[in-house]
């Protein structure tokens, strides 16, 4: 039963990603007048004419196509020539010749609007560049990609208590405190730097990158993470004290706000049962990348797992809750955003391979059909953004600046990877 399961699933998913999700960007991404890449899209998949376009979603559009390709799902050998052309017009346009590092903000002729350089951006820089690199064979990658990483140790590295500052001007100037995000470290960018890391040790196989890598690690398992929960806490001061969670003048993620809210009604107490799964199959990437055993964090996963598919999961209609607290006592947001139905997607499968227990697929067969069902717009190609708990669609565009193609395609690709794994398991 498990077996033809996971056939349907996999049937249904190399459906969506071959003749829905990756025509859907192949055909329309790149920026014919101006260069760059594209990434304004309404609810029908028509541009919706937003002047922007964001280190972010560059970066995250080439990942994309480079770890489709990287997996066999490049048949005409488009994604390979999109992908090359963003990271050369990235270099070209977007690199800061004076100081180093990326811009953060353009508008579509590719004029610099935020020259500000982001930890947050520069975390992707280094994923994408890595990836393409290994897929393609370009060394062109990963020289940038080693150019970021080596910025964020000189420039960004916080050495008192361990981690990474995340806000800098052009010059890289730290930025000051509060909102304009100088005293603060989140969940988020260190999330990101250690699958950052993983990409970029697995590309190089430099000591240098391994080192900061375990390092990456060991600060977030010991810092990061609830002490008694194991989930994440989303915002700190330099000193890894809990800092309540504020919004950033810069926004560079995606979280949501009410509007005129500049600091979460429950901001010292929230977890994001997204997040919490992206960093279980994550952080089991890059140990396998390492080539350790993952023995010694099964503790840390048992229980960070336990409360996500407990709490973050609506067993009546289907998908998984924004967040909740720490302790899974309350759901603070129950509506459905595109992004932690693609990470519990791919958590799930990794989940069940790492557990054998048939809870995980369960789960997954939860996620799947609501995603199915109730997120991808068909006719369309891509996920709607967000929607209500039972479904309804509360935003319906394709994407804009921050939801573009990194999860939905990375979670269609992955999936039919932990697929794989799993049939040959069960043979």
């Amino acid at each position: 039963m498990v077996k033809n399961q996971v056939l349907a699933w996999k049937q249904e998913m190399e459906h969506h990603l071959r003749e829905e999700l990756l025509p859907f960007w192949v055909s329309r991404c790149w920026d014919e007048k101006w260069g760059g890449y594209l990434t304004q899209w309404d609810a029908e998949g028509k541009d919706s004419h937003v002047d922007e376009k964001s280190l972010l979603a560059h970066m995250r559009t080439i990942y994309s196509l480079s770890l489709a390709a990287s997996h066999g799902h490049d048949t005409d050998g488009q994604c390979r020539v999109l992908a090359e052309k963003g990271v050369r017009f990235a270099i070209d346009r977007y690199w800061d010749p004076v100081y180093g590092g990326f811009y953060w903000l353009f508008n579509r002729k590719n004029e610099v609007l935020i020259d500000k350089k982001i930890a947050y951006g520069l975390s992707f820089a280094i994923y994408a560049l890595s990836t393409y690199t290994k897929a393609f064979d370009d060394p062109l990658g990963l020289e940038y990609a080693v150019k970021c990483f080596d910025l964020l140790q000189k420039y960004a590295g916080e050495t008192s208590y361990g981690g990474y500052w995340e806000m800098f001007d052009r010059d890289w100037k730290l930025c000051e405190g509060g909102s304009k995000g100088g005293d603060r470290k989140t969940l988020d960018v260190h999330m990101h730097l250690m699958e950052a890391f993983t990409a970029l040790y697995a590309c190089s196989g430099e000591d240098i990158h391994r080192r900061k890598l375990e390092e990456i690690i060991l600060l977030i398992t010991t810092k990061i993470l609830h002490p008694v929960h194991k989930t994440g806490i989303p915002q700190f001061y330099g000193d890894w004290s809990v800092a309540p969670q504020i919004k950033f003048d810069i926004i560079w993620g995606w979280d949501r706000f009410a509007e005129g809210e500049n600091q979460k009604s429950n901001a010292l107490d929230n977890t994001s049962y997204g997040h919490n799964v992206e960093f279980f199959w994550l952080l089991s990437e890059a140990l396998r990348i390492l080539n350790r055993k993952s023995d010694a964090y099964n503790p840390i996963f048992e229980k960070l797992l336990s409360h996500a598919v407990t709490y973050g999961v609506d067993y009546t209609h289907g998908g998984v809750y924004v967040e909740g607290s720490i302790d899974g006592e309350q759901v603070y947001d129950d509506s459905k955003e595109f992004w932690q139905q693609a990470e519990f997607l791919i958590g799930m499968l990794d989940a069940y391979l790492a557990f054998g227990d048939e809870k995980y697929l369960q789960v997954y067969e939860n996620v799947h059909r609501f995603v199915f069902d109730k997120m991808i717009n068909h006719e369309v190609g891509e996920w709607r953004a967000l929607l209500k708990r039972n479904g309804d669609p509360i935003w319906s565009h394709m994407s804009h600046s921050w939801k573009v193609n990194y999860h939905t395609i990375r979670a269609a690709v992955l999936s039919l990877d932990r697929m794989e794994k799993l049939l040959v398991r069960v043979k």
